[in-house]
C-alpha cells in the first residue's frame, strides 16, 4: 500500500463467503489515509472465510480472508516451503477430531501429528510449550490455542475440565482466557487509578480539549473516516513542527496575458485546458533546485535532503475533504507534461480513482487557495515535509510601476504567495528568499514563450 501506509479500513466486501473468485479479481474495497482502492485476489478459488468485518481497521501484512484453491495449491512461503495461511478445511478437520475425543474420552495418538495446512512453522523451529501431562490429555486444538495465547504448562494444568474424565475442552480454554483478560483489565485499571492519585511531579499536566456544550437546536455530525484522518494529521503536524510563515506579493500580469494568448490554441491541440497550477508548480520546482534545503524532512536531529522533487498538490474533493496527489520528478517535466499530470490527477481525485502510489513520496506541497477566491492563507505543513506554499487569487489592482520617465500608477494583475515552513530546519532567511525566488520566476515570465 505504499511506504508510509501502515493500516487500512475495510470499507466493503465485494465478494461473499462461498463465491468463486478469479485471480486478480477484486475481493474487497479498502481505504487508507491516502486513497481508497480495491484488493485483488492473488489466486483463483473459493472464498471460505472473512477474517475482518466492514469498517474494521487492518494492519498492513494481516491476512483478511481465506481462499480455498483446487488440490494442494496452498499459498506457501518461498523460503520455508511451508503453508503461509491456514487451510480452513483442515481447521474443521481438527475441530472434528477434538470433538470426537471429547465424546469418547479416547484419543488416537497417531492423530497428534500436525495436520498438513495447519503447521505454520518449520518443524525444527516449533517449540512445544504445552504437552499432555500425567494422566491428563490435551487435544492438538487445545495445545495450539494455549501456545498462541502464551499459556504455560502450569496454567493449562490448573484449568478445570468439563469434558469426559475431566478433560479440558476448547471451550474451557476460551472461558479461562476470557476470565484472565478481565482480571488483566482490572489490574490495569487499578494501576491507572494509582497513577492518577499519585501523579509524577516532573511530568506536565495533560491538557484536554474543552468539551463543547450543545443546545437543542444544534446538529451533531460524526466525522467520516477521511475527515478523522485529516484531523489527526493536522493536529500531529502542528504539534510536530514549529510553524513560521512568509508572504510576498507578485505582479503576474505578463503571465496572465501569456496564458490568455495561448489557452485556446493549447486546448485545440491537446484537448484540455492549461491552468495556472502547472505554471506555479514549474516555478516551485525551479526554486527548489536553487534552494535544495527547502526539499528536506526531519528525522530526530538529522536532516534528510531529498534528491527527487515530488510536488504534492492539495485537491478539494466533492465530499468537502482534501487529498494530496503527487507529481513525481516535477522538475524533469515540461510545461505540457506538468499540465497533463495536473489535469489527470485532479480528474482522478474527483472521481475517486487515484491509486495508492499517486499519493506517496511527496517532498513539497502546493495549495491553490485562490481557486476559492482567497487572497492569502496560512497552510499547515504536510508531514513529514518541511514546507508548504499557497497562492491566492489573482486580482486587478492599482500598482506603482517604475519607468524610464518616472513612477506611474497602472492596473496590474497581482497575487499573494504564502509559505509555512518548519522552523527546526528552515530559518526565515532561507524560507523568505525561496518564496521570493518563486515570485520572481512568475513575475519575469517570457510572454513570447512557446508551448
Amino acid at each position: 500500500m505504499g511506504e508510509s501506509v501502515s493500516e487500512a479500513t475495510i470499507t466493503k466486501w465485494v465478494k461473499s463467503v462461498g463465491d468463486t473468485i478469479e485471480e486478480d479479481e477484486a475481493v474487497v474495497e479498502i481505504a487508507t489515509d491516502k486513497v481508497d482502492s480495491d484488493v485483488p485476489s492473488p489466486v483463483s478459488g473459493t472464498l471460505t472465510k472473512v477474517l475482518f468485518e466492514e469498517n474494521q481497521v487492518v494492519q498492513v501484512g494481516d491476512a483478511i480472508a481465506l481462499i480455498e484453491t483446487d488440490g494442494d495449491d496452498i499459498l506457501r512461503d518461498d523460503d520455508q516451503h511451508t503453508p503461509a495461511f491456514t487451510n480452513p478445511s483442515t481447521v474443521a478437520d481438527e475441530e472434528i477430531i477434538d470433538q470426537q475425543a471429547e465424546t469418547t474420552g479416547h484419543h488416537d495418538q497417531s492423530k497428534e501429528e500436525v495436520i498438513p495446512g495447519v503447521d505454520l512453522l518449520p518443524r525444527e523451529e516449533q517449540t512445544q510449550n504445552v504437552v499432555s501431562s500425567g494422566n491428563r490429555f490435551y487435544s492438538p486444538l487445545v495445545k495450539n490455542i494455549a501456545q498462541e495465547e502464551g499459556m504455560s504448562q502450569e496454567e493449562l494444568d490448573e484449568i478445570p475440565g468439563s469434558g469426559s474424565d475431566g478433560r479440558v475442552t476448547k471451550q474451557d480454554v476460551l472461558d479461562h482466557l476470557q476470565n484472565r483478560n478481565k482480571v488483566d483489565h482490572t489490574k490495569a485499571a487499578a494501576q491507572v487509578a494509582v497513577q492518577k492519585q499519585s501523579p509524577d511531579s516532573t511530568k506536565e499536566p495533560t491538557q484536554t480539549a474543552p468539551k463543547s456544550v450543545t443546545s437543542g437546536n444544534d446538529e451533531i455530525i460524526e466525522m467520516d473516516r477521511m475527515r478523522k484522518l485529516i484531523a489527526d494529521h493536522m493536529v500531529h503536524s502542528v504539534k510536530t513542527s514549529p510553524h513560521v510563515a512568509s508572504f510576498v506579493e507578485a505582479d503576474v500580469t505578463h503571465l496572465v496575458n501569456w496564458r490568455n494568448k495561448v489557452k485556446d490554441s493549447y486546448k485545440q491541440r491537446e484537448g484540455e485546458n492549461i491552468t495556472f497550477t502547472p505554471i506555479f508548480i514549474e516555478a516551485i520546482s525551479k526554486a527548489i533546485k536553487d534552494f535544495p534545503m527547502i526539499n528536506v524532512s526531519v528525522d530526530g536531529h538529522n536532516i534528510i535532503k531529498r534528491k527527487n522533487i515530488n510536488i504534492g498538490m492539495a485537491a478539494a474533493l466533492p465530499s468537502g475533504n482534501l487529498i494530496v496527489p503527487v507529481i513525481k520528478n516535477a522538475d524533469q517535466l515540461s510545461l505540457v507534461g506538468l499540465s497533463k499530470a495536473v489535469n489527470d490527477l485532479a480528474n482522478r481525485s474527483r472521481s475517486n480513482k487515484l491509486k495508492p502510489d499517486d499519493t506517496q513520496g511527496g517532498t513539497f506541497t502546493f495549495s491553490n487557495i485562490g481557486a476559492f477566491g482567497n487572497i492569502m492563507g496560512f497552510p499547515i505543513i504536510n508531514q513529514p515535509q518541511a514546507a508548504i506554499l499557497a497562492v491566492g487569487t489573482i486580482k486587478k489592482r492599482p500598482a506603482v510601476l517604475e519607468t524610464a520617465d518616472g513612477d506611474v500608477i497602472a492596473i496590474r494583475h497581482m497575487m499573494y504567495l504564502s509559505m509555512s515552513y518548519d522552523h527546526r530546519v528552515i530559518d526565515g532567511a532561507l524560507g523568505g528568499t525561496f518564496l521570493k525566488r518563486v515570485a520572481d520566476y512568475l513575475e519575469n515570465w517570457d510572454t513570447n514563450r512557446e508551448i
